[in-house]
């Protein structure tokens, strides 16, 4: 390939981007009183939002209805073709309908218009053509239309889904709000993403506890505190009193700050080298938050304690890792 080719090619790139980026800037001087009423329909709706579209419209359709479940607002998608066939026994009364289509004038859009307006449900389109079919059968209907496509026939639906699916996500976001939607909820709706474990996984579920937790008894010999950090390989042993409050702290900076003061490990107490007045973390506190403290701190490791400061556990950044969290 020649530097000529490798120019038209970044320059088309360049006017791909910038056709469609212009299609979405175009948008919002159009949204009026007719994005609120679509968005009071759907948070109006006691059933499910059902999205519609063919084609590429299809797609985007799906991918909308896919955003609108993801953040606190029921919907899944009903491909046309398949409406016509028996699937719009999927469609109830208490449901919003919301169809795509740029040109208004799909066939098998509009031929299951009736059927919509028999069900009396409600009805919100996403149009390129105000003057079309299905925009003036709907309830409310969006003007998505955009000056030209990012193909260079202006024939393949580019800038047109790229304005489509932007309206979509303005919608979802809109609803998302007014619905005072929270990290929980989101999370809720990714339990297994990283961010959806941060939100619901809490301290106690992956912390070590019992055996597991490096622990020794305040006045300890430091050569008993240095086997308790080997043997349960946390790179920190947690120091406690006899009602086992936690006292404070050895990790493996420390041991390599005590070297270099040349501190004689088999004779020192542990009591001597420990960092007191630790940070610890309650069981009860997401793990998203216990990675906060991590940061903030530049710790690698947290006593588990109860409201007592009574220890209970033991949490690594590695655990934390090998839940997904980060």
């Amino acid at each position: 390939m020649n530097g000529k080719q490798d120019v038209d090619l970044l320059g088309l790139a360049h006017k791909v981007l910038e056709t469609e980026a212009a299609a979405i800037q175009s948008l919002a001087p159009r949204l009026d009183g007719r994005f609120s009423d679509a968005c009071r329909l759907l948070l109006a709706c006691r059933g499910r939002v059902v999205v519609m579209g063919m084609g590429k419209s299809g797609h985007v359709a799906n991918k909308i209805a896919a955003t609108l479940a993801s953040t606190g607002t029921p919907a899944f998608y009903v491909h046309p073709g398949e409406a016509s066939h028996g699937d719009m026994g999927m469609i109830t009364g208490e449901d919003v309908v919301l169809i795509l289509s740029n040109s208004g004038e799909t066939g098998e859009l509009i031929t299951i218009l009736p059927l919509i307006k028999r069900l009396g449900v409600k009805l919100i389109a996403m149009t390129g053509n105000s003057a079309s079919t299905l925009a003036k059968a709907a309830d409310v209907n969006l003007d998505v239309s955009v000056a030209q496509e990012a193909c260079p026939l202006n024939l393949a639906p580019t800038a047109s889904t790229t304005a489509a699916l932007a309206m979509g996500d303005a919608l979802a976001v809109a609803l998302f709000s007014a619905r005072g939607f929270t990290e929980e909820d989101f999370a809720r709706s990714h339990p297994g993403g990283s961010l959806g474990r941060r939100l619901l996984l809490r301290v106690q579920d992956i912390m070590h506890t019992g055996e597991a937790i490096p622990v020794v008894p305040e006045g300890a010999l430091l050569s008993r505190a240095l086997v308790e950090m080997t043997r349960k390989g946390l790179g920190m042993t947690v120091i406690v009193d006899s009602k086992r409050h936690v006292a404070g702290i050895f990790t493996d900076g420390d041991l390599r700050r005590m070297l270099d003061r040349e501190i004689n490990v088999h004779q020192a107490r542990i009591d001597e080298v420990m960092t007191r007045n630790c940070t610890t973390v309650r069981a009860e506190v997401l793990t998203g938050e216990s990675i906060r403290i991590m940061n903030v701190k530049r710790i690698t490791a947290l006593p588990v304690v109860d409201a007592d400061n009574t220890l209970i556990g033991a949490l690594h950044m590695h655990d934390l890792v090998r839940a997904g969290v980060v």
